[in-house]
């Protein structure tokens, strides 16, 4: 027993002495796998991917309002909302189809429909009869409030306690805002006023649901089908509004809707979504702090609108507000 034990003793040593192949010299099967530096830039390279695919969002996003007020140039407000949702809706139901993705579980679907409810119908239809009589100087500002709605509803509805500098800011941005509203409107909330303010209830109902939702499947689908779940109310609209309401076939208007349809109903959703995969929830929130000012600028470049100078000062200071509820939620 000894002899044959002391005889496979060396043979033991020998297999383990012997390479194996995760051991090999770096770059022996594959040049370059496996040198120093190698998984450092491929982090870096995604990173920077990410941040490219979020600020192209964030950048579709901003033109909202300005595509909005050349559709109103040719549609009525809620002809305008209903081809709009169905030309995304059917985007959204091609790629659904194309990519072969399964319908979401029954106990998703109530979420869906409060993201439907908010982010297809309500905000659009909404922001659309503002923007009848509201610049889209003024309903940025307003809009950009957004984020820290958003906030305000998430921490409810989750039941979570932020920290006194959360309200304190949030509380800030949301005077500024309506201190900017009031002296705008000549000291009283006009009707275009109270649409923005409903638009924002219920599109921070909407995204906080979808950022639920987007926790359990992938995000681009929770818009593609939200667009899906209301594409049946939107084509009865379309075949309600169109035969009441002037619709003129201009460039600018066929442009407007194009874009509110396609770039940022749906494709602009879909590129945010997996900038925002790449680079992470936080990172991607710090792009979309520019966009009530990017709209700023398109107001003016594209639509030729006279800027007050009370909103960009109201702008920065959501912006700053914005900021600070995100660090003291951190």
């Amino acid at each position: 027993m000894r002899a044959q034990n002391s005889a496979t003793t060396p043979i033991r040593v020998a297999v383990a002495d012997r390479p194996t192949p995760s051991a090999a010299q770096p770059g022996s099967n594959r040049p370059g796998s496996n040198q120093p530096g190698s998984s450092g830039s491929k982090a870096g390279s995604t990173k920077l991917v990410g941040t490219l695919l979020a600020a192209v969002a964030v950048t579709s996003f901003s033109l909202t309002f300005p595509a909005t007020a050349w559709g109103l140039e040719g549609f009525g407000p809620y002809s305008l909302i209903s081809v709009r949702c169905v030309l995304a809706a059917l985007v959204a139901g091609t790629c659904l189809l194309a990519l072969r993705v399964r319908p979401p579980q029954r106990r998703h679907w109530a979420g869906l429909a409060i993201v439907a409810s908010g982010v297809v119908l309500g905000f659009p239809l909404l922001t659309t009869l503002a923007l009848e009589t509201a610049t889209t100087a003024h309903s940025a500002v307003v809009v950009g409030l957004l984020p820290l709605t958003t906030a305000v509803y998430s921490s409810i509805r989750t039941g979570s306690r932020p920290s006194r500098a959360f309200w304190v800011a949030a509380c800030a941005g949301a005077a500024a805002v309506i201190a900017f509203t009031v002296q705008q409107s000549g000291g009283a909330l006009t009707r275009a006023d109270l649409f923005l303010f409903a638009a924002l209830l219920i599109c921070a109902a909407a995204y906080a649901e979808g950022g639920r939702l987007a926790s359990l499947m992938p995000g681009w689908q929770v818009i593609a089908w939200a667009l899906v779940l209301c594409l049946p109310l939107a084509v009865a609209g379309a075949a309600l509004s169109l035969p009441y309401e002037t619709v003129h076939l201009t460039g600018h208007a066929m442009a407007g809707l194009l874009w509110v349809a396609v770039g940022a109903q749906f494709l602009g959703l879909v590129i945010w979504y997996k900038g925002m995969a790449m680079i992470g929830v936080p990172k991607a929130s710090q792009l979309q702090l520019a966009q009530p000012l990017l709209t700023l600028v398109w107001s003016v470049v594209l639509l030729g609108e006279a800027l007050p100078v009370a909103a960009p000062l109201t702008a920065v200071a959501v912006l700053l507000c914005i900021a600070v509820t995100q660090r003291a939620r951190g």
